[in-house]
């Protein structure tokens, strides 16, 4: 990488744009006292990102611009613009050449480009460190501040010489490393606390779900007992109806004949003649038919009572659930609040209407309540009529008893005194008698077909729960495949043949699901489950997030700690080095006597930065206050000059000292040489026989970098291929003149 040129446009004396090529190995600019000429050197600083503005001999930034003059009006700005030859890629940009500018305004505010492009100046340090450019200057020596290498402490010296040897991108790399460890530290802080906000919500909608799944559990256990209950008393019922159809058939049939055949014989013998017997006979067979319709209605109230008293308990286990009242009344309330909304809508007619409709709905609902409470008369009613009932049977069938035994004792008289027509009274007697079986039979059978067609009313209500419960499943039961408890298919003959009292048993077992499921609720199990899975899946996030962060810390450890030995073993190898150069150079200087740099510990003071960044403050004062106090390495100097018994620093003498700072200067320069080297009037202080020696060691160091020498001296002046002269006129401003190097040399002989 090669330095082309510079680039000054408002910049302090440099009111009108000036541009000083490099096209040498060792430029000289020169001119008299007050021209402006350090300037150039201010310049590199400034473009280079210097924040010090007292280095630049400013107080703000504004200092940096032209500030105008009787003839010159002020500027606006102040720019500075560095021009690289990136052939050799030194620079990790793919641009042949590397255009860095940096622009102060008037406000205060900073501008940094890279080929025009606007930059951070930490971008432009990262990249200028890649070509050991860093940020302490050990590359820009101005006028009386040669020795500040020999001045500062020994940390700050070390920190010159870190970034003379190039270590300055892994100090770059250990500050960015250190900066996102800290921010993933508190990144970590954060996910925990957000896990612990999340934790007891996550147990909460854990228990509701737990919770739901009983309530599903329980729900599909019913769902199988319900369906089980229904396809089990479907069969029942479908094949009890078929059979008492078929029982009642014959019966009836006979019975309808045989009444016919009675009405018949009736009149035949009525034709007759007719006796006391006869009529008596009539009586009794009347008497006998009342008595037996009587009682075929007390049976069936009978049995009508006892379906009130089976569906009075099945009114108080629904009544306890709750469930189809709780469902009416949600029906209820969905359609009253549509027709309450409905009576927003303009129009009178519209609002009369759907009032009627809401009035009717709230009568409806009212009335259904009313009408179940109603129809469950109280048990002990019941059962106070179905003992009466059955006390009036008791005596119909004593009643009934007694007709039969006179008729039968008629009949015998009737036998002994009567021998005509004997046939035909036989023949009617025979078919009275056996339609009285029949019509005993018959009112069995009917009993048997309300006792059916009450259960098959319980039925379509169970069906109907069944449908509110469990949805589109409950019309499902008739494909459910039954099973014994030994896996055998259960055929419809089991089915029919089984106990009454086991379905009964199946029934009360399903209506206690029902009243356990309401009791546990769940809510909108929808949104509970929703919710329960979002905000877990938000756990797991957080989870895996700070696994990946713990992983990071655990990656930047590693960083950290590889570039610490990185940037000790360079820097410890660095040291050896500088120290041959150091003692070669300083024996050069002084003729004799020895140079050396030591390394040192000494305790981190407050207030100390924690690496030479530019964008050290980014790291929280928290960091800082925890490496107060620690033990830091540090370099300290130590000469022996010849013929003297001078060993310390403090005993140079001025010249002394310049010589000292400029042999160290050398030294760092020849083990890691920037790529170019600015040096402001360092040979101020040296004789003739010394800037003879200074020469030829600038001779030497522009083998191996670009030096900018901003000077008075002839002899450094000669070294120089391209010599620039900086002269100021009455309007203030420097000016850039242009010297043949012929000239220059017969001027600097």
């Amino acid at each position: 990488m090669r330095l082309k040129s510079i680039e000054l446009a408002g910049f302090k004396s440099f009111a009108k744009k000036t541009q000083l090529e490099f096209a040498s190995a060792v430029t000289s600019i020169v001119g008299p006292n007050g021209s402006g000429k350090s300037n150039v050197a201010e310049s590199f600083r400034f473009v280079l990102g210097e924040q010090s503005m007292k280095s630049m001999r400013g107080r703000r930034g504004e200092d940096m611009i032209w500030n105008g003059s009787a003839t010159v009006p002020r500027a606006g700005r102040a720019s500075v613009k560095l021009i690289f030859d990136n052939s050799d890629r030194a620079l990790k940009l793919d641009f042949d050449e590397v255009a860095i500018e940096r622009v102060v305004n008037r406000d205060g505010s900073n501008d940094y480009l890279l080929n025009g492009s606007s930059v951070r100046l930490r971008d432009i340090a990262e990249l200028l460190s890649q070509a050991n450019i860093g940020a302490s200057g050990h590359h820009i020596i101005s006028q009386g501040e040669a020795d500040r290498v020999l001045s500062s402490s020994a940390r700050e010296r070390r920190e010159m010489i870190e970034d003379g040897l190039g270590l300055t991108a892994f100090l770059y790399k250990k500050v960015e490393a250190k900066r996102k460890l800290q921010k993933t530290a508190e990144n970590m802080r954060e996910v925990e606390a957000l896990r612990r906000e999340l934790a007891p919500h996550l147990r909460f909608l854990g228990g509701q779900v737990k919770k739901i799944e009983e309530s599903q559990k329980l729900r599909d256990d019913l769902a199988d007992k319900y369906l089980e209950y229904l396809k089990r008393e479907s069969v029942y019922l479908r094949t009890q109806e078929a059979l008492v159809g078929e029982d009642f058939a014959a019966p009836k049939h006979e019975h309808d004949e045989l009444t016919q055949r009675i009405v018949y014989l009736r009149g035949e013998l009525s034709k007759k003649q007719d006796d006391a017997g006869t009529t008596e006979l009539v009586s009794l067979e009347s008497e006998a038919r009342a008595v037996a319709s009587r009682r075929d209605n007390i049976v069936r109230d009978i049995g009508r009572i006892e379906g009130e008293i089976a569906a009075h308990e099945r009114i108080t286990v629904v009544t306890k659930s709750s469930i189809p009242t709780e469902q009416v009344r949600t029906f209820t309330q969905h359609i009253e609040q549509g027709l309450n909304e409905a009576l927003m809508l303009e129009g009178v007619l519209i609002k009369e209407k759907l009032s009627t409709l809401v009035l009717a709905v709230k009568d409806f609902f009212g009335q259904l309540v009313q009408a179940t409470v109603q129809a469950a008369h109280s048990p002990e009613e019941l059962q106070a009529k179905k003992q009466g009932f059955e006390g009036e049977l008791s005596t119909l069938q004593v009643e009934e008893a007694r007709i039969v035994a006179a008729t039968a004792a008629l009949r015998k008289k009737i036998e002994s005194e009567k021998d005509a027509n004997r046939d035909g009274e036989r023949e009617l007697f025979t078919a009275m008698a056996r339609r009285s079986e029949l019509q005993t039979t018959l009112a069995a059978l009917q009993a048997a077909k309300d006792t059916l067609l009450r259960e098959r009313e319980q039925f379509k209500a169970e069906l109907a729960e069944a449908g509110a419960l469990l949805g589109r499943a409950a019309v499902g039961y008739e494909e459910v495949e039954l099973k014994s408890v030994h896996g055998e298919p259960v055929s419809d003959a089991d089915i029919v043949d089984e106990p009454r009292q086991m379905q009964e048993d199946r029934r009360r077992k399903v209506e206690r699901m029902k009243i356990k499921l309401e009791e546990i609720g769940a809510g909108n199990a929808a949104e509970v489950l929703r919710e329960h899975q979002e905000t877990a899946e938000r756990d797991q996030f957080l989870m895996r997030e700070l696994e990946d962060l713990e992983a990071s810390a655990a990656s930047l450890h590693q960083l950290i700690d590889e570039l610490t030995e990185t940037l000790e073993v360079r820097f410890t190898e660095g040291i050896e080095k500088i120290n041959t150069q150091f003692d070669a150079f300083f024996k050069l200087m002084f003729g004799g006597g020895t140079a050396e740099l030591a390394i040192v510990k000494e305790v981190r003071l407050p207030g100390r930065s924690l690496a030479s960044a530019d964008d050290a403050d980014e790291v929280s004062e928290d960091a800082v206050d925890k490496e107060e106090g620690k033990t830091e390495e540090g370099i300290e100097i130590a000469i022996s000059l010849p013929h003297k018994r001078i060993k310390g620093l403090h005993m140079l003498s001025g010249g002394e000292r310049a010589l000292t700072s400029i042999a160290l200067i050398f030294a760092m320069s020849q083990v890691n040489p920037p790529p170019f080297l600015i040096l402001d009037e360092t040979d101020a202080a040296l004789d003739e026989a010394n800037s003879r020696r200074y020469g030829d060691m600038i001779s030497s160091l522009a083998s191996r970098s670009q030096l900018i020498l901003i000077t008075h001296n002839r002899e450094t002046m000669s070294r120089a291929g391209i010599l620039y002269g900086i002269t100021m006129g009455g309007d203030g401003v420097s000016k850039l003149l242009s010297v043949k190097f012929e000239e220059a040399v017969a001027v600097a002989k």
